[in-house]
């Protein structure tokens, strides 16, 4: 558990999709793509990660997840969860949102409202069932410092950008993350910078370029742990 921090200040904006993100003034930084919130995480985090990585190797999965934030990755991944492989959620989060903030955002068309206000409601660093088929540990600490789980097999990585936080992008943090994940292991995020990919080839991902959401970004990434990798 983290010494506590105050709140950073943080501003409701409505994206293109119609869904909501947050908007950091002393970063100039956005939680989501304004171009769409909710249509980003679906395709990024779920579809691109989850729901590969299920396709590849049925069974229950654990996911790891950079950020929980408002949440909204979580949500779509525990929705899609119940017509699919259980999953195991731990997500790593500093500054955790208030239930106003959650409720503000008014995210009620897009994830299941109950859902949504547990994820954020539930006990800190301990297992929480919240369906027959989504268990959340949440763990408020610092990414950069603190212990990961290992048997991960999908990897949402979804810090803000490596100009806005380059501590959270070096390469001795995604050598961390590559050790704790199952050989076929699967890393999304919404990066697609070249630095990055040349980053994740060298520590030993296979990585490939993907197209981004709907709307969004022309490019993303989708890292694989090496089967054979040492």
């Amino acid at each position: 558990m983290c010494t506590e921090k105050p709140a950073p200040q943080r501003e409701i904006q409505i994206t293109d999709d119609g869904s909501a993100t947050l908007y950091l003034p002393q970063l100039d930084e956005h939680y989501h793509s304004v171009k769409g919130a909710i249509t980003e995480s679906r395709h990024i985090y779920r579809d691109c990660g989850y729901l590969f990585r299920a396709s590849q190797s049925p069974g229950p999965v654990t996911i790891l997840e950079i950020g929980l934030g408002t949440g909204m990755n979580a949500a779509v991944t525990a929705m899609a969860a119940n017509d699919l492989s259980p999953v195991r959620y731990i997500a790593l989060e500093l500054y955790p949102l208030s239930l106003e903030e959650v409720d503000s955002m008014q995210l009620d068309r897009f994830v299941d409202p109950r859902l949504l206000r547990d994820l954020h409601q539930c006990p800190w660093d301990g297992p929480r069932q919240l369906t027959p088929a989504f268990t959340l540990e949440k763990r408020r600490c610092d990414f950069t410092q603190c212990d990961l789980p290992s048997g991960i097999d999908v990897v949402y990585f979804d810090a803000f950008a490596p100009e806005k936080q380059p501590e959270m992008w070096s390469p001795e943090l995604f050598r961390r993350i590559f050790h704790a994940m199952n050989p076929g292991g699967v890393l999304t995020t919404y990066c697609a910078k070249g630095c990055i990919r040349r980053m994740l080839s060298a520590i030993g991902f296979s990585v490939e370029r993907l197209p981004g959401p709907p709307g969004g970004k022309r490019e993303i990434i989708r890292a694989i742990r090496r089967i054979n990798s040492i």
